[in-house]
């Protein structure tokens, strides 16, 4: 038994008996009425599970038969039924948000298609999700013992992505956790493949765009003098929150070209950020730019120079751009550039560091509310999915589709659910990262780190002499032995960055046209 009650409205019920025959005989309870004043009764005082109702009336038309139903019960679902395909009346049905529109004369297979949509599609879209995502489990599995190149870990991340997003709103438990279990498998061998091909990135052809290549390699193709550019950087910004809010801009911008691109190591922001607005390497911005560059030791702000950086790689290349550089980090300092955004129009290139996603993430460590709010990755993308359509940024990125602007959308790094301690030891003037740690005599589980001997291979820069760097694999979070217990019930379940995790590593580069 279906259980079902359908409410049929049309003032020509009689002639659709045989429609009413054939749903009862699928177990569907069908109750009828011939006018919009008796549907309107009868949805306030009985419970249907959804409305079939005629469009062309006489006395109290379809239209707005509708809109009193949907005051009344506004989560019922309403099938429009009409004769007539004049658009104005489809607007008006659809604005109303009907559940289908049916164009008469329908047959009694349009009726259950209609049914079935509307009742059972969660249900219909769960099972061929989970059946097809089966079917894809033994591809992805074949993929992980094949893939062997930078691109191929760029497809295989995608699908991942793509697979977690789709079974999200399903009930079968059982599937997520099959995709969780694939995942972490997945970034136990590409740890293995960074650990043995990242060295020769940098003295070889074959490397993938990186953090430090970003700007030459993807922004500069895109700029045009007299045509204005829009780069916002999204601080911590994954590829599958990317994927949550590309929704909220696609009634502004229709996306021209979207690729993934690599953050160095560590992935984070001090070395990752800076190195994309410098275009080199740490130990070369060292090297070249001491007065801008600090140390994970050093006193101070680590990417305080940014602007300062990419003037400079603007000036090497012999850029004439006419540009400027904003960085958000406030709810007052994000209405302030939108309130002014207008101001932006002549330059070339408008560049807008956006920190939101990264104080989210450190929030999550500090308070209590926002772990709950960000349990899990999905909830994760949830709420950057919600900030971002209330922000000042959608509104500047708002503006500037009607200004005319081409837009950039990307990243420093990404972020990972940090779930696992390993333990570290290290003397005092050992950075404190979770995710990566650079110092002197380090201990650590070999099994657990990609470590580097000497930072200058990687091009990055030694502390002292006998320095080194280790960088965390999967979801790994380092922890010091003293007070172990208590530091890895703060920070287990952490979003952090600066060790090596497709989530961290893998990272997006979107460009968008003005509709």
């Amino acid at each position: 038994m279906n259980d079902i009650r359908i409410l049929w409205v049309d003032d020509e019920i009689d002639l659709l008996k045989p429609h009413i025959l054939f749903l009862e005989k699928k177990n569907y309870e069908v109750d009828t009425c011939q006018s919009g004043v008796d549907a309107i009764d009868k949805v306030k005082t009985e419970n249907y599970d959804i409305v079939f109702l005629d469009e062309n009336m006489p006395g109290i038309g379809g239209l707005e038969t509708l809109s009193e139903i949907k005051t009344i019960r506004p989560n019922l679902p309403v099938v429009m039924i009409t004769k007539s395909e004049e658009e104005y009346i489809m607007e008006e049905a659809i604005g109303s948000k009907i559940a289908d529109y049916l164009i008469k004369p329908v047959n009694p297979n349009q009726i259950l298609l209609s049914l079935k949509k509307t009742l059972d599609l969660s249900r219909l879209v769960s099972e061929k999700t989970t059946s097809n995502y089966q079917q894809e489990f033994r591809k992805i599995a074949m993929d992980l013992v094949m893939v062997n190149s930078f691109e191929e870990w760029i497809d295989l991340y995608k699908k991942l992505i793509y697979w977690e997003i789709e079974l999200e709103n399903i009930e079968d438990v059982g599937m997520i956790e099959i995709l969780e279990s694939q995942k972490v498998e997945a970034n136990s061998m590409f740890g293995k493949f960074i650990e043995k091909n990242y060295p020769d990135w940098f003295d070889s052809e074959d490397h993938p765009v990186m953090s430090h290549t970003m700007f030459k390699d993807l922004v500069v193709p895109e700029l045009k003098q007299g045509s204005p550019t829009l780069m916002v950087v999204i601080d911590n910004l994954r590829y599958d929150q990317w994927k949550s809010i590309e929704s909220t801009i696609n009634p502004h911008y229709k996306k021209r070209k979207e690729q993934a691109y690599f953050s160095i190591l560590p992935t984070a922001t001090q070395y990752a950020r800076n190195a994309m607005f410098s275009g080199l390497m740490p130990s070369e911005m060292e090297r070249l730019y001491p007065e801008y560059w600090k140390n994970d030791t050093d006193e101070g702000g680590k990417n305080l120079y940014e602007k300062e950086f990419l003037g400079e790689q603007i000036r090497r290349m012999g850029l004439k751009l006419q540009w400027e550089y904003h960085k958000i980090s406030s709810l007052r300092s994000g209405k302030q550039l939108a309130q002014n955004f207008s101001s932006q129009k002549n330059n070339d290139l408008t560049v807008v560091v956006y920190n939101f996603v990264d104080m989210l993430s450190h929030s999550k460590t500090e308070m209590e509310v926002v772990k709950e709010l960000a349990s899990n990755d999905k909830a994760y993308r949830s709420l950057t999915q919600s900030w971002f359509r209330n922000s000042p940024l959608l509104e500047i990125i708002q503006q500037a589709q009607r200004l005319g602007f081409k837009l950039i959308i990307t990243t420093d790094h990404g972020t990972i659910n940090a779930k696992s301690p390993s333990k570290v030891i290290g003397d005092r003037e050992t950075s404190l990262n979770l995710r990566y740690k650079t110092g002197r005599s380090l201990s650590y589980e070999e099994k657990d780190v990609y470590a580097v001997k000497n930072p200058k291979e990687v091009y990055l820069p030694a502390i002292k002499m006998s320095s080194s760097f280790i960088f965390a694999k999967g979801d790994l979070f380092f922890a010091y032995p003293n007070n172990y217990n208590h530091y890895v019930s703060y920070y287990k379940n952490t979003y952090q960055h600066g060790g090596i995790s497709l989530e961290e590593m893998i990272i997006p580069f979107s460009v968008l046209q003005p509709k």
